[in-house]
Order: structure tokens, then sequence, then C-alpha cells
């Protein structure tokens, strides 16, 4: 009985590690689509108007998922470079994640996603949430204007309907329903009335997902046919009196997709045209910028929760429009540094600088990396101390076939990672994640046929087919638990780095992917392990019958 402890405790740790995997996966998961902004439940108060709207009218058409290096292709659409020589054009950069419901509420709050309050991953129309924190219609509400929205019925759920005068909501995606959207917005444009109108269209975004992604042939012709309705709506304007704003939530990797850390995903175009706007390359400005730049331009107050600045450089100011700006903009920065400090409950000391907002910004962010790294000490030096203790212990285990079972570990991430890379087109990211449902088959399809041939290569090479029954189990299990101490190493530096679950702060995405993968390999690892073992001692029983 004693000569059968080791497989039964390889038994148990198989068990344990497909029940943790499991259970850890899931909760992860769960809590980013459950998080909410430290700042929630104590939002920072709206202040003080900045003046009179500088426009009749601004629109701002918002192109779902247009990568900015397709924006820049004057063969693929011609007007908006037309729009881009005659305005105000710069390269717009975005902070993961990058799916759409947080794109949308970083453009109209000007807040990046972590405070904002806004879902970090799209949720279905029935669980969005309507914006907790300040944002651009809400604020041209209090100012008294008349607002209009056209696209997505995303947006019905996200910005307070009550600051919306005028709207169409549609949950088509394709070029009927961008046809759809903007036939309704057009008699808004010749009213002249609505001092805000949004339209949101979606096919290019339709293209990414559903029709091959940006290298097929029918992105371009997507994004073609959009540059045509944008001729549509900036034809109806009168651009002496309007200002129109062209913008995108995020881009989309090759093969299509986006909501990770991909640097593609992140870059997006910014067109200002119109009325009052000094034209001009402005070479790089970030997502958070666009919402208190369309402040300045209707005169309201600045969004309360924003992180970006007003890019007045862009627009045709008076020097008192000018200093007006700035002594809201120094206000508003304030506030929010005061409820941000209390929300985390770490000081935010803001160093005196005439750029408030990056000195804002930058204690802002002291003071988050100030409480991460005092809850990293402990996970830290727990996970230091767990690795070389699994690591070391799997290395002794393996003995005596310690070099064959490390090269079936090697095959193994080999056949794994090269397959993902280079045969799927994957990235490390939530960009080239389809569903959950999507993820963990694909994933664990992979796992499967990996762990099929390095387990052969170690039978072949440890000539474990040759074993009694108990030894030819137990070099198997051997092999099993030195795979499974690899993963090890990204699910806790995962959890050094971003702790177990999201809570109050958003986790480095790449980290918490790597170690979300690593899970799903564990579980998938565990469980075929126990029935390859039990394939060994078979085979070791019909060897020696």
């Amino acid at each position: 009985m004693k000569k059968s402890y080791p497989i039964l405790v390889g038994i148990l740790i198989c068990l344990v590690v497909i029940g943790v995997s499991y259970f850890w996966a899931t909760a992860l998961m769960d809590s980013m689509y459950a998080y909410r902004s430290p700042l929630q439940n104590s939002p920072p108060i709206p202040g003080e108007p900045i003046g009179k709207p500088n426009t009749r009218s601004l629109v701002v058409v918002l192109i779902d998922a247009l990568r900015y290096d397709t924006s820049t292709k004057p063969e693929v659409m011609p007007f908006l470079n037309q729009l881009r020589t005659g305005g105000a054009s710069a390269m717009m950069h975005s902070r993961p994640p990058s799916y759409s419901e947080p794109a949308y509420t970083v453009l109209l709050t000007g807040a990046w996603p972590e405070i904002n309050d806004g879902p970090v991953i799209n949720l279905d129309y029935a669980d969005i949430p309507t914006f907790t924190q300040d944002d651009i219609f809400s604020a041209s509400y209090r100012a008294g204007l008349f607002t209009a929205i056209s696209g997505f019925y995303w947006f019905e759920k996200l910005v307070p309907q009550e600051a919306v005068s005028a709207s169409f909501y549609t949950p088509g995606e394709d070029q009927l329903a961008d046809r759809q959207v903007t036939d309704a917005a057009l008699p808004w444009l010749r009213e002249g009335k609505y001092s805000l109108v949004l339209i949101h269209l979606d096919q290019v975004d339709f293209a990414g997902h559903h029709e091959g992604g940006p290298m097929d042939p029918r992105w371009d012709a997507a994004a073609t046919r959009v540059d045509g309705l944008l001729n549509e709506i900036a034809s109806t304007m009168d651009l002496t009196q309007d200002t129109l704003l062209v913008v995108s939530d995020h881009g989309q990797i090759d093969r299509g997709g986006h909501g990770g850390q991909d640097p593609i995903v992140l870059l997006e175009p910014f067109v200002l045209a119109g009325k009052g706007v000094i034209p001009g390359d402005y070479g790089d400005i970030d997502m958070v910028d666009v919402a208190p730049t369309i402040a300045a331009i209707l005169g309201t107050n600045i969004p309360a929760t924003d992180q970006g600045r007003p890019r007045i450089e862009m627009l045709d100011f008076t020097l008192a429009q000018v200093n007006k700006v700035n002594q809201v903009l120094s206000i508003q920065q304030g506030q929010l540094a005061t409820a941000y400090e209390t929300a985390i409950g770490q000081p935010v000391i803001v160093q005196r600088s005439s750029e408030v907002v990056p000195a804002t910004q930058e204690a802002m962010d002291t003071a988050r990396e100030s409480r991460l790294n005092n809850e990293r000490i402990l996970r830290g030096i727990f996970t230091i101390v767990l690795l070389i203790l699994v690591i070391n212990l799997a290395a002794w285990h393996a003995r005596p076939h310690l070099s064959w079972i490390l090269g079936g570990v090697v095959v193994y991430l080999l056949f794994f990672n090269l397959k993902y890379i280079l045969i799927d087109h994957k990235t490390y990211s939530l960009s080239s994640v389809v569903n959950a449902t999507n993820l963990i088959v694909t994933s664990a399809l992979v796992s499967f046929i990996a762990l099929a041939v390095s387990w052969l290569l170690v039978l072949l090479g440890t000539r474990a087919y040759q074993f009694r029954p108990r030894k030819a189990a137990e070099t198997t299990l051997k092999f099993i638990l030195c795979t499974l101490s690899i993963f090890a190493v990204p699910i806790f530096i995962h959890y050094a780095v971003n702790g177990a679950t999201v809570t109050w702060a958003l986790p480095n995405f790449l980290i918490s992917f790597l170690g979300l993968l690593a899970l799903i390999q564990c579980l998938v690892v565990a469980a075929i392990g126990l029935a390859l073992t039990g394939l060994s001692a078979l085979i070791g029983i019909y060897a020696h019958d």
C-alpha cells in the first residue's frame, strides 16, 4: 500500500488543481464583469459651466472600430482625409480594456475605465448600467442645450435618457443599420436646434467581427461605405456655423477582435472640422481629451470625473475664453483629486504646476501605485516562496527521468504557443477571445493535443511503456505535475501583481490574461493527466501480461 502513496498523492493534487483552477478562473472572469469604480457611490459634483456655445451644433460621428491606419488611407476613406486636411487632426490613444462599452464611457465622461464606472467588458443590453459619473450629455442638459443620439441601442442604457432630447436606437450593426441611423439623424442636422448630436456607425466593427477582420477586403469596403455616410452628414451641415468631430472607440487586431492591450486596438482617429477650428496636425492626444474638448466647444461644465484636458489649441478661442477654461479645469481637477483620495484611502498630493491635468493625474497615479504596492508586498513574498517550493519539489519528484520529463514540458509549451500564435493567429489578450465558451473550448482542445504529443514523447523517451503498471503510472503523474508546476508561474505572477480577482483597481491586462490562460490549461492538463495516468497503467498491464 505504501508504494501506492505517490500515485494517490499525485491523483489528489490533480483533483485539487481541477477544482481550484475552475473556481479561480470563474471568479476572475466574474470579477471583471462585476467591476465598479471606487467613485461609484461618491462621484465628484459637477462644477460651473465654461460659458456659451461656440458653435450652433456639434455633431460627433463615432465610427465603431475604425483603426487609425485605415482612417488615413485616401483610397479607402477619401472624404475623411479631406476633412483631416482642412481640419484639426490627431492620433488618439486609448487604454485597455478596448471593448466598446468601456470606450463609449471614456469618450462621454472623459475618465479612464478604472474610475468612470462604466462596464469593463461589454454587457448584455439588460445588464448595462446607466452612467453614475458626470457625462457630456448630462452637462449639456444642465446648460439647457438640446441633444440627440442616433446609434446602437447600448447608448439607450448608458446615457441618462432625461439628458437626450431626441433619439433613435437600433440593435442592428450592419450597413442597413448604419443607413437607418444616418437617415434618423439627418433631419436633426437640418433643423439646427440640437447643440450636441451623436451619430454612431457600426458596420466597420461588424466587418471586423463577422467578415474576416481588417485584412479582409470587406473591411475596407465597409470603411468606404461609412465614408460615404460621413460625406452625407457633413453635406447636410453648415460648417460655417456647425462643428463636426469624427472619432473611433477602438481598433481591431488583424484577424478581427478587440478588448485587450494590443497596440493596434488602442489607436484611433480624431478629426475636428468646421466653425471655430484651427486646422493642423496636432500629433497625439488621449481619448479622455474628447469629452472636455466637447465641453469647451459647447460651453458646458467639464464632466466632473474627467481625466483629460480640453484641446483648446485646436479652437479659435479668445484669451478670456482660454483663461475661463483653465480656471474651470483647475477646480474640476482639484475636486476629482479629493474624491479619489477619499475613495481609495490614499493621499493624493498634487504638485504645483501650470499643467494642472498632468500634475493631478500623476498624483492620482502615485496614490494608486502606493496602495497597490502595499498590497503586493505580502502577495509577492508568498508567490516567490511558493514558486520556489513547487518547482523544486516537482523537479525532485521527477527524478530519475527529469531530462525527459522537462523535455516533454518544453514540447507541450512549444506546441501550445506556436499553434496559438502562428496557426490560430491569436494574441495574448482579450482581443482574441470571441466569448468565454470559445476561449475555454479552443484552449482545452489545443491543451489536449499538446499534452498527448508531449506525453508520447515522455513515454517513448523513458520507455515507460515497458514499465510495470505502478511505475508507468508514476512516470506519467510526474510529467503531469511538472507541467502543472510551470503553469504556476504565470498564475502566481498574476496573483502577486493583480490579486486573485479584480477588486478596486483594474489589473495589468497582459499578466491577467496569461494567468487566466494558465488556469484553463491547468484544469485541462490535470483532468486529462488523470486519464493518461490510467492509460499508462493499462499499457503496463498489457506489457507484462
